[in-house]
């Protein structure tokens, strides 16, 4: 099924995450370059990615959500994006906790700041191979003709 939310042809949702993606992936390798040289600049650039991340995810969320709701019920396509967006509504949980811990402080951040932070990416990990499955193997998003409910490409194929 192709996108309901379009801009110029193009599904929105598949444009907007790179972003946040992006600049939360960002963050957490500003967070280990802060680690290796101990510059407190670089925790405080990392708050800021983190910022600027939260806010793409919340621009990119709703147009998922629009597409989501357009997939067949009771299909894996359905299946994959519930898992797909409620990880990634985690993943934008642990990484506003990260940033309100930093707050007060963003050069010189308590722990569990990085913990949620990491957390958040190895999470991100997974949610961007599940979206990944979502168009690359269903074809949700890009193809009035998804199989959507093709199986795992982590499933052997015999051809």
């Amino acid at each position: 099924m192709e996108s309901r939310a379009k801009l110029l042809g193009h599904p929105i949702h598949q444009m907007l995450i790179v972003f946040p993606l992006g600049l939360l992936a960002t963050a957490v390798i500003v967070d280990l370059v802060y680690f290796a040289g101990d510059a407190l600049i670089f925790a405080e650039v990392s708050y800021y990615l983190v910022i600027a991340g939260l806010l793409g995810g919340a621009v990119a969320a709703p147009f998922g959500l629009i597409d989501w709701l357009a997939i067949p019920p009771s299909t894996r396509a359905k299946r994959i994006g519930a898992l797909h967006g409620a990880g990634n509504a985690v993943v934008l949980v642990l990484f506003l906790a990260s940033a309100l811990l930093r707050s007060d402080l963003p050069s010189a951040p308590p722990v569990a700041a990085y913990v949620c932070s990491f957390a958040g990416a190895a999470l991100a990990l997974v949610t961007a191979w599940l979206g990944g499955e979502l168009v690359n193997r269903l074809g949700i998003g890009v193809s009035d003709g998804a199989n959507v409910d093709a199986p795992s490409s982590l499933r052997h194929r015999t051809t």
